[in-house]
């Protein structure tokens, strides 16, 4: 195995326990909110005030920054100029700082306006609370600029285990804000969780930055040729972002104009696609972007070929048979779950409806998240952003038209459609940069793990006819377990490379 795939698979196992425990608890935190707040009009506007603060982030501080910091900041390491690498550091969190700050304040302002363009189908009461939660919840986005900021510093530096941890104390306050404050202010405490988890998520990867020798510079670094860089990197990214927000921002118009609880199935839906997403591929994904980044600076463009093409292969190894899976037991899965409280049996049905067609971009989802980054490594955030804007065009377009016979699961098969064909035109266009991605290798191993998965997929499926009127348990964790050995199993016999690549990474 070469330095980059050693290198990813190391990490990658650290990483991804720490994302395990990460959508444990976010799992656990839907769990308890849907206990209290179900698919109900106040999760409804919970959800609606989120989606500005969330905005800014991404925008501002999120993925448009970090794909363009990281690369950057670890050239001037890899050329031995520490000094300049943290001299960007510091002008990068200044000026996030400071931008994300302005947009925060300014939109406390106009809080109820932006609520009736998000929500425009709720009613007076329900965009008073949204507006409300909008602004107290963006204090967030502003700590999660500098959090953000320093994981890509720690990831620079190959420090994965805190910035994968710190997810799950995010997750662990919004828990706390559901259990212990929810009660007695009702929604208003899940707003304030966010808040609390926002500074934990910081604050948990503070010893990691002093370790590596963090320095830190009063600048602004506007005539910075490393800023101009990240600048020019980051553009075309974050006007891909504002069309991705754009497309969830079409799905809540459309969904507060649906009945109450509509928002609400459709985030529990998406979150449970997101759960194998999130332990697999973000975190494969986390600790592929340096590497890569690191084979581009020292022009390793065969390496970099062969490591990405195991990323994928891994990829497909691991998310077909989970969107198979998630499919055949979203019922049981959901009851299992969330079926408690003030979640009722009318709520399963509405999640399931949803989680029916997302997991049918499941595979793509995934996949997207490792190509993007190799794009990212070769400086290049303009394809992915024109790429991702023609897939999200055509999102917003399907979901108005799938709306119309699916009600909230058309918005759901829009955005797998759409994710779809953006992970075959990006997947297309590397493989003319790289000149070629191992195809016959990721054919062979395509054509493998679809057979096992279909096999398990029957398995599972009458293994759920049979247990009948045995409940969620029986029917939900004996499917999993059942699946999963017979797709091991499989995938042995059929004699998948990635079988032995996740046990040499596991050993290690």
């Amino acid at each position: 195995m070469t330095t980059g795939k050693r290198q990813i698979a190391r990490a990658a196992g650290v990483v991804m326990v720490a994302f395990v425990a990460s959508r444990a608890l976010g799992l656990g935190r839907e769990m308890i909110i849907s206990r209290y707040f179900g698919t109900s009009a106040d999760y409804d506007a919970y959800l609606a005030a989120f989606r500005l603060p969330d905005i800014l982030f991404q925008l501002v501080a999120g993925g448009a920054l970090g794909s363009a910091f990281i690369p950057m900041f670890t050239s001037y390491l890899a050329r031995g100029d520490e000094e300049e690498a943290w001299r960007l550091a510091s002008a990068v969190t200044n000026l996030a700082l400071l931008v994300l700050t302005s947009l925060a304040l300014v939109a406390a302002l106009l809080a109820p306006q932006v609520v009736a363009l998000i929500a425009p189908g709720f009613p007076p009461g329900q965009r008073a609370l949204a507006a409300e939660l909008m602004r107290l919840m963006l204090i967030s986005p502003v700590v999660f600029g500098v959090s953000g900021i320093v994981m890509g510093i720690l990831n620079s530096h190959q420090h994965f285990l805190l910035p994968a941890l710190a997810p799950s104390m995010y997750n662990l306050s919004i828990i706390g804000g559901a259990v212990f404050l929810a009660p007695r202010l009702g929604v208003r405490g899940l707003a304030i969780g966010v808040v609390i988890g926002a500074g934990l998520h910081l604050l948990i990867q503070v010893p990691g930055l002093l370790r590596v020798g963090t320095r830190y510079f009063p600048v602004l670094g506007l005539r910075h040729p490393g800023v101009h860089e990240v600048g020019r990197l980051m553009l075309p990214r974050t006007l891909g972002l504002a069309i991705v927000q754009l497309n969830f921002l079409v799905n809540t118009i459309l969904a507060s104009e649906l009945p109450a609880g509509s928002l609400s199935a459709l985030n529990y839906a998406f979150l449970l696609m997101l759960l194998p997403q999130g332990i697999f591929a973000q975190a494969i994904a986390t600790v592929a972007f340096p590497t890569f980044s690191a084979q581009v600076a020292r022009d390793e463009v065969a390496e970099m070929r062969s490591t990405l093409s195991a990323t994928l292969r891994t990829i497909l190894y691991l998310t077909i048979p989970a969107s198979v899976g998630l499919y055949v037991l979203r019922g049981p899965v959901i009851q299992l779950l969330f079926q408690r409280g003030a979640f009722k049996a009318s709520s399963t049905e509405a999640v399931a409806w949803a989680l029916q067609f997302y997991v049918l971009g499941l595979v793509a989802h995934s996949a997207v998240e490792i190509v993007t980054r190799a794009f990212y490594a070769l400086h290049d955030t303009r394809t992915p952003v024109l790429i991702g804007g023609a897939a999200m065009g055509l999102n917003v377009l399907l979901s108005l038209v799938l709306i119309r016979p699916l009600a909230h699961g058309g918005l759901a098969l829009a955005n797998s459609i759409a994710t779809t064909l953006e992970m075959i035109g990006l997947l297309v266009i590397l493989r003319g940069r790289l000149h070629g991605l191992e195809g016959r290798r990721i054919a062979v191993s395509l054509v493998r793990v679809g057979t096992a998965a279909a096999a398990m997929g029957m398995t599972v499926w009458g293994f759920v006819r049979l247990a009948g009127d045995r409940g969620p348990l029986i029917q939900g964790i004996g499917g999993i377990i059942l699946g999963a050995g017979v797709y091991f199993v499989l995938t042995i016999i059929l004699r998948s490379e990635e079988v032995g690549m996740l046990r040499r990474a596991l050993r290690r």
